[in-house]
């Protein structure tokens, strides 16, 4: 008597087996298609008792033939049925095999090793995500501290407060007040009237500056009134935008290297 010899796969959460290996094993003298079709008829469900599946086909010399066969991973459940539906002595001593099977995937022993397994796979899954957080951390610590200048140079002009000559502007980007002024008239946003700079006509009234006016003494000790233009911090963010869009930064946002 042939032992019955059924290969097992335990890569899914269920053991399943071929079902062109149990077919043969069975010795049914049907075509596998014809005879699985019946055996569906008996209320088997796809995707709960079977999975198809499609396997290439390989010739005897090892070269894979172009077409793909069709096979299903039974469930060892469904298995055993189909075994009893034969109603011949290969069938049942194929269920005596799988039942024989479910008592040695029973013991404790398999339990356990199953159970290791699985925290072994638990624990690489965490590691793999470990691995994805780190690198998505690195990642956002790196968009953060690129964005980080930006926010800096925003927050210092937020949490300033007053008005501001312009040559303590321009020494945020290393400049001086001549280049910065220079570079403002270039551009059509300030002209100057005598000693003191006005904006043009589009940017006035809209609260980026103010004038003051202050006393100077002459060589005969005589007051003279004078205008000087301030910049508010509402101008300040303006400056820093209009240069910003000719890729002038200030120091805080430049680059170390």
């Amino acid at each position: 008597m042939n032992e019955i010899m059924i290969t097992v796969n335990y890569d899914n959460d269920k053991p399943t087996v071929s079902g062109r290996e149990l077919h043969a094993a069975l010795q049914v003298k049907t075509y596998y298609a014809t005879w699985f079709d019946r055996m569906c008829n008996y209320g088997f469900t796809e995707n709960s008792d079977y999975f198809t599946v499609f396997k290439n086909v390989y010739r005897e010399d090892g070269r894979e033939m172009p077409q793909r066969q069709v096979d299903h991973y039974l469930t060892i459940d469904m298995a055993k049925e189909l075994c009893m539906i034969q109603r011949t002595d290969i069938g049942k001593r194929c269920r005596e095999y799988f039942l024989n099977l479910e008592k040695q995937w029973n013991t404790p022993d398999a339990i356990m090793a199953r159970a290791l397994q699985l925290a072994d796979q638990k624990l690489e899954l965490v590691k793999q995500q470990n691995g994805q957080l780190t690198e998505t951390s690195i990642a956002q610590a790196k968009q953060i501290e690129e964005m980080q200048p930006k926010v800096s140079y925003y927050g210092i002009v937020l949490n300033s407060a007053g008005l501001m000559p312009i040559n303590t502007i321009a020494k945020d980007y290393g400049k001086s007040a001549i280049w910065l002024n220079r570079w403002l008239h270039e551009h059509g946003i300030q002209y100057k009237q005598g000693a003191v700079w006005h904006l043009y006509q589009q940017y006035a009234g809209m609260g980026y500056v103010s004038s003051r006016t202050y006393a100077v003494y002459d060589s005969n000790g005589n007051s003279i009134s004078k205008a000087r233009t301030y910049w508010t911090q509402r101008g300040r963010l303006f400056i820093y935008e209009q240069l910003k869009k000719h890729g002038i930064l200030p120091l805080i946002e430049q680059n170390d290297g």
